[in-house]
């Protein structure tokens, strides 16, 4: 059984000299929101909320997790994480209709759900992988350099590659002449082993979606992400996919089994790519994962923060298995380190998986004291 008896909320905020830029707008500061969540019988286990857009969404979730699930979370008990996470994700169901707000409620059950997988695999002095798949787990994953912007793309994939890096991301949907220009230069410059793939975050519409998977799709890519919104009907996707030579990806913006279910099973993503901190958290993500796979398609859990979040999706990534990739952001990130020590590094395309118990990681509080905006403590009536 899981009892919480403590919950407490960092808050996070640094500013960089190069935002990241997307086709829907900028991320011009990194935020971090983390949780650090503590049993009656001592043990702890961290977690993280999404938060990177828009720039102050931190703030909101802040005030969600002091009004509404951190009450709700210190009020139950449960049998394991996954209880946790559906008993909270029903509790909080008419709350997050009425509020409008479905997403900042899923976004912090999910933390909250990776704070408790990482307090339960240190408390059977495990990894997370471990935890979740036995033994048979791997001591690295592939990776790839993301969130590239295309105006200092080429400067960025050259420093990647110095650092261990052999796939790259960068951001298109900036215009046809601009897209084409940065990935044929792109694709031009790739050496032996090495792969590229671009994201459009949902930034064409289907008339100027049909042009670009073609054209783009002819450099090679290894996937072509998100070229048009989410939400788009299936007809639409399916188009794109049967038009593009290379497979289309996407999964960032899906919440619900049912939601993923389906876009596993059509077939029109080959890349299922969910961020378990927006949507399901471990226990979403390692479902979501096993059953991509299983369908024949790639798992490559998205992730956009610090380095919990992304020690938590290389975790969950190396219990699936198949043939994804882990998402390393690579721009300007203070926090991303600081927040995930020790920090691995990427040694030929790989990301080493650390051994320690849970995640493997612990954030460095104290030398990222700079960047603390907020601090909030919640505890347990019993």
């Amino acid at each position: 059984m899981i009892k919480i008896a403590r919950i407490e909320a960092f808050l996070f905020r640094a500013e960089v000299q190069e935002p990241v830029k997307t086709s829907f707008g900028s991320i011009p500061r990194r935020s971090a929101l983390l949780l650090r969540v503590e049993d009656k019988d001592g043990a702890h286990g961290w977690g993280e909320i999404w938060c990177n857009f828009p720039p102050f969404s931190a703030d909101n979730k802040m005030r969600l997790l002091e009004t509404v699930i951190c009450p709700a979370a210190l009020s139950g008990s449960y049998l394991d994480p996954p209880d946790a996470w559906h008993a909270l994700s029903a509790r909080v169901h008419r709350w997050a209709i009425q509020s409008a707000e479905p997403g900042p409620f899923a976004a912090c059950i999910g933390g909250l759900d990776l704070a408790l997988w990482d307090l339960a695999a240190r408390r059977e002095s495990k990894t997370l992988r471990s935890m979740l798949r036995g033994k048979a787990t791997v001591d690295s994953i592939p990776v790839y350099a993301s969130g590239l912007n295309p105006d200092t793309a080429q400067d960025a994939v050259a420093r990647c590659r110095e650092a261990g890096f052999r796939a790259f991301k960068v951001k298109v949907a900036f215009g046809s002449e601009i897209d084409t220009r940065v990935v044929s230069g792109l694709a031009r410059d790739l050496r032996d082993g090495e792969r590229l793939m671009v994201d459009a975050n949902q930034g064409w519409d289907l008339v100027e979606a049909r042009r670009s998977v073609r054209r783009l799709g002819e450099y090679g890519l290894g996937w072509i992400e998100e070229p048009i919104a989410a939400d788009r009907p299936a007809s639409e996707w399916a188009e794109l996919a049967l038009l593009s030579a290379v497979p289309l990806a996407g999964g960032e913006n899906v919440m619900g089994y049912d939601a993923f279910a389906t876009l596993i099973e059509r077939g029109h993503h080959g890349v299922i790519q969910p961020d378990m901190l927006k949507w399901g958290g471990v226990t979403g993500a390692y479902a979501v994962g096993r059953e991509a796979v299983m369908k024949g398609r790639s798992y490559c859990p998205h992730w956009l923060g610090s380095g919990i979040g992304l020690l938590a999706a290389a975790q969950v990534l190396a219990a699936v298995g198949g043939p994804g990739m882990l998402e390393h952001d690579v721009m300007e990130n203070p926090l991303r380190e600081a927040l995930g020590q020790p920090f691995p590094r990427v040694k030929d395309g790989m990301f080493p998986m650390p051994n320690g118990l849970g995640l493997g990681l612990e954030p460095d509080i104290k030398a990222s004291a700079g960047w603390l905006l907020n601090r909030a403590e919640y505890r347990s009536s019993d």
